[in-house]
C-alpha cells in the first residue's frame, strides 16, 4: 500500500513538473505574414546600393523596421550585400531574435539594429558599413565634420564608440554579438544620425531606408572629401551652423538619388 502511495505521489509531481514546464516554455514566435513586396525589393536595393556606391563590401548589413509591426525589424541573413536576394532576407524581434530562421544563418551584430530600434522608435532602417574613408576620423583626433552640402545631417558632431571602453561580454572581439554591446553603442549614437566604430566603420540611421542610404554614402564621400582638404593644408572652410540650420529646414527629396542609384543596382 506505502508503495502504491509513494508511486502515486511520485506520478503527480511529475506530472505538475511537466504542466509548469508547459505552462512557462516560450511560446514560439510566429511571422506577422507576407511583407509588401515593394519592402523588400528596397531592402534588396540598399544593399546592393551600398556596395555600388563603395560602402558596403563582403561585409555590413542593412535593415528596416518592419512595417507591419515596429517590434520587428528586417534583414538579410549573413551574406554578402551584393549576393542579396529577396529569399535572404529573415524577420527579428527586437532582442534580435529570428522569428523563423528556416536554417538560414543570422549576422553576428544584428543586435546593432535591435538595440537602435528599442532606443530610437522613430529610426526606420539601421546601415552599419566598414566604410573606408570613414574609418580614419575614429582612430586619430580628427573630428569628422561636414565640408559638403550634402554632409550637412554630420553638423553638430559625430560620436565615437570605442569597444574597448565597454565593460560587456565579447568586447575584444570587436563586433558587436550581444545586446550589452549593442546598447551601448546605441547610447553613444543617442539622437545623432551616424557614429563612428573605433578600427570599425560607422552606423547610419534614418526615418527611411532611402535617407538611410543617403546619409550612408554622403558620410563616407564627405569623409573622404574632408581628407583631401586636410591634405591641401588649412584653415578649412567648414560648413556653419546657420548652413546646417537652413538646409535641414529645406525641402529633401532623398528619391531623386534613389532611382537613379536604384536603376544602376538592380537595372529597374
Amino acid at each position: 500500500m506505502k508503495r502504491l502511495v509513494g508511486c502515486n505521489v511520485l506520478a503527480i509531481a511529475i506530472l505538475i513538473v511537466a504542466s509548469w514546464q508547459s505552462a512557462t516554455a516560450q511560446t514560439p514566435q510566429t511571422s506577422d505574414g507576407p511583407v509588401d513586396p515593394a519592402v523588400i525589393e528596397d531592402l534588396v536595393a540598399a544593399n546592393r546600393i551600398l556596395v555600388a556606391q563603395g560602402v558596403l563590401d563582403a561585409y555590413g548589413h542593412v535593415s528596416v523596421r518592419d512595417p507591419r509591426n515596429p517590434n520587428r525589424y528586417l534583414m538579410s541573413r549573413s551574406r554578402a550585400p551584393i549576393l542579396v536576394t529577396a529569399d535572404d532576407i529573415m524577420e527579428y524581434d527586437l532582442d534580435s531574435d529570428p522569428v523563423d530562421p528556416k536554417g538560414r544563418t543570422s549576422v553576428l551584430e544584428r543586435f546593432i539594429h535591435g538595440e537602435i530600434y528599442k532606443a530610437r522608435p522613430e529610426v526606420k532602417a539601421v546601415i552599419h558599413s566598414h566604410s573606408p574613408a570613414v574609418i580614419p576620423f575614429g582612430i586619430t583626433q580628427v573630428p569628422l565634420r561636414p565640408v559638403y552640402h550634402q554632409a550637412t545631417f554630420l553638423y553638430g558632431g559625430v560620436p565615437l564608440w570605442d569597444i574597448r571602453g565597454v565593460a560587456c561580454p565579447d568586447a575584444s572581439a570587436m563586433l558587436v554579438r550581444n545586446s550589452c554591446l549593442g546598447q551601448s553603442l546605441a547610447a553613444t549614437l543617442g539622437d545623432r544620425p551616424v557614429v563612428l566604430m573605433r578600427g570599425h566603420g560607422d552606423v547610419v540611421v534614418g526615418p527611411d531606408v532611402q535617407t538611410s542610404v543617403k546619409y550612408a554614402i554622403y558620410t563616407e564621400v564627405n569623409a573622404r572629401l574632408q581628407a583631401v582638404a586636410i591634405s591641401l593644408g588649412g584653415p578649412i572652410n567648414y560648413i556653419s551652423a546657420e548652413e546646417a540650420e537652413a538646409r535641414a529646414k529645406a525641402p529633401s527629396d532623398p528619391s531623386r538619388a534613389w532611382e537613379l542609384w536604384k536603376k544602376e543596382a538592380l537595372g529597374k
